[in-house]
């Protein structure tokens, strides 16, 4: 796909704004008769600017065709009735309820445990502990029961030994003594985390409860957590059909010359099969401990000491490396890992805090008054059936009387009596009808307030409403482009046949040599070599000649290589013969081309790939042309001119 349809599909579905009840109702421009704003258009360029690589984009003019572009597509998107699809529709509300998670939270509250939780990474805490299980709906006799054996524990553990208690108690059953090893934090729940990293190495826990049971923790020790390496890799795999090739010998060739003090970097660039980070001496972003896929690498990469020590060869899943230390921090950056630990704690038991302090924001908001007359009148009402889940409620019930305003939404009697009744399918433990009543009103009123709140969301908060509304819009218009362009242009074979023969001048191998590339740090040696592939020497005596088992001076390079490939310099002369030595990426190479493969033109089937993409182009173009025929577009030459002076300004 072309640079200019994927900017536009991007800034639409992930950046733009739309908001066309904007405070500026200074008409941009027309589609059909529909304006679109100034403002408008002014978000979304200064929005997405940043993210232009291709400068001819930040022009305004050709960010205005492609602004006009797509408001085109979503105006035929529309007149198709794609907005109106079931599915379009679902996908949307499903974005929606999701978003609204993230908007929902008490951000002061979230930033604390988000800090609390940096810190609690940053350390590995060894701890033991003893557990008296107990369910978590579990009657106030038994709960006592619980915490006074706990208690006992606890004495005994401060008399005899930690230890030696734990050992005797554990049944497997009703209580439980086991040695945790290292943790950190999220690798416990929450309560029995914060106990842990709250108690002095060595001491014992005061009881605390979690949804398991009752426990008592004994910190043996805490230390730094195994923290980030960087590290640089030289990787090569294994290339098959390639009987000469062996990964093996040549990764010890490469080894013995970092040995020799050859540089690092150089030799990455030359021979790394790693193409992502050849052309950067082989350097890696930053990673911790379990973050790779392949275990092996990250013993190696945190075994390595020093900066600048360089691992032995080895071998993983992926091929032949050797890894080389850059730095090493004891965790990342708080502001590097941050957005994961947000998401980290809005997935724990963390999030119950949370959710607390966003209950008692939205009583704030909302106004909300306790309506004590009302759950007095529940209270009279409930009797013993509601533990037998038979409850009714009575005939002369209060049913219309007011019960709480949420926003605009009043509820009466009738919707808490629904809920009562509703919930006394669930298992509820017999207790005094005042705190029944409580809970239930609680656990309604807070039920009702979330849910009030995401329903008008996109009226009481402006970031929200401009998210689901670009949502909405690229969502719409990848259903349109789905069905009329891409889906079409794979299925319509003959018109890609054609397009491939009127084009076929674009489908080519570019300029390639069966050659042998010698490298090395040393131009003479280099000269050696010369003289010897002009002998026709076999490789195999040239090696034996130059190298031998203690010291690699040469490393060679031999098949089919295009003008693109990493060991032939960008200025290399394509002929036939021994090549000049060559300066390249900090060594030398020689080249003997035994043949030179000019341009040949590709096949169908070897150019489809590219046929399709270009062919999905073609039609697009063609049919943007159709839309400005079909919704006209009026351009606002003055307003115009005051976008372009504001953005000059700016």
């Amino acid at each position: 796909m072309k640079l200019r349809t994927f900017l536009s599909l991007f800034f639409i579905i992930f950046f733009l704004k739309v908001n066309a009840q904007s405070n500026s109702k200074e008409v941009l421009f027309t589609v059909g008769d529909e304006p679109v704003y100034t403002s408008e258009f002014l978000r979304v360029y200064n929005k997405n600017l940043d993210l232009v690589q291709d400068e001819s984009q930040k022009d305004v003019d050709e960010y205005l065709k492609l602004f006009t572009n797509y408001k085109l597509k979503l105006k035929e998107a529309e007149a198709l009735g794609l907005n109106k699809k079931p599915s379009y529709l679902r996908e949307l509300s499903n974005y929606k309820t999701q978003l609204a998670k993230s908007f929902m939270k008490d951000s002061k509250v979230t930033d604390a445990l988000v800090e609390e939780a940096y810190e609690r990474i940053s350390y590995d805490v060894n701890a033991n502990h003893i557990l008296v299980k107990l369910p978590s709906n579990a009657n106030p006799k038994d709960t006592l029961v619980a915490y006074n054996n706990i208690m006992k524990l606890r004495e005994r553990a401060l008399k005899e030994g930690f230890e030696k208690v734990r050992a005797e108690v554990h049944n497997g059953q009703t209580i439980y003594g086991e040695k945790l090893g290292y943790f950190s934090g999220f690798k416990m729940v929450y309560n029995f985390e914060t106990a842990a990293f709250n108690t002095a190495i060595g001491d014992i826990s005061q009881p605390f409860r979690t949804q398991f049971g009752y426990h008592i923790v004994n910190v043996l020790d805490k230390r730094k957590s195994r923290g980030e390496r960087t590290v640089a890799h030289i990787m090569l795999v294994d290339k098959k059909g390639d009987t000469t090739y062996n990964p093996e010998v040549r990764i010890q060739e490469i080894y013995k010359k970092i040995n020799q003090g050859e540089d690092f970097e150089s030799l990455a660039k030359q021979f790394s099969d790693d193409k992502s980070s050849a052309s950067k001496g082989g350097m890696l972003s930053p990673f911790s401990g379990g973050q790779l896929s392949a275990q092996e690498f990250e013993d190696v990469a945190f075994g390595l000491k020093n900066i600048g020590d360089v691992s032995e060869p080895f071998k993983t899943n992926y091929g032949w490396h050797i890894v080389k230390l850059y730095d090493k921090k004891p965790i990342p950056e708080f502001e590097a890992i941050k957005s994961e630990l947000i998401e980290k704690v809005k997935r724990d038991d963390r999030s119950k805090l949370i959710d607390e302090a966003l209950v008692n924001k939205l009583k704030k908001h909302y106004d909300i008054i306790d309506n004590q007359t009302a759950l007095s009148y529940f209270e009279s009402i409930l009797n013993d059936d509601y533990f037998k889940r038979t409850w009714q409620l009575p005939t002369n019930f209060a049913a219309d009387k007011p019960l709480v305003k949420i926003g605009n939404k009043q509820f009466s009697y009738t919707d808490f009596g629904d809920y009562l009744i509703k919930t006394q399918r669930n298992p509820t433990q017999k207790a005094p009808y005042e705190s029944i009543i409580s809970d239930k009103y609680e656990s309604f009123l807070n039920d009702n307030l979330i849910k009030y709140h995401e329903d008008n969301l996109e009226d009481e908060n402006e970031e929200f409403a401009y998210i689901v509304d670009e949502y909405r819009d690229g969502l719409l218009l990848f259903e349109l482009m789905e069905t009329t362009i891409w889906n079409a242009a794979k299925t319509d074979s003959i018109g890609i046949q054609e397009y491939y023969k009127n084009n076929k001048e674009n489908y080519v191998f570019p300029k390639r040599v069966d050659a042998v590339v010698a490298s090395s740090q040393k131009q003479k040696t280099l000269k050696k070599v010369s003289k010897l592939l002009e002998k026709n020497m076999a490789l195999d005596q040239i090696k034996s000649l130059v190298n031998s088992n203690d010291k690699i001076d040469v490393i060679f390079t031999s098949g089919i290589i295009d003008e693109e490939h990493q060991t032939l310099p960008k200025n290399f002369d394509f002929k036939k013969g021994i090549s000049k030595i060559y300066k390249h990426n900090n060594a030398f190479v020689v080249v003997q081309v035994k043949n030179v493969l000019p341009e040949t033109q590709k096949t169908f089937d070897e150019a489809k790939g590219s046929v399709i993409s270009d062919y999905q182009n073609f039609k697009e173009e063609n049919w943007i042309k159709e839309l400005s025929e079909k919704y006209k577009v009026v351009v606002n030459q003055e307003a115009l001119q005051n976008v372009k002076a504001q953005i000059k300004n700016q």
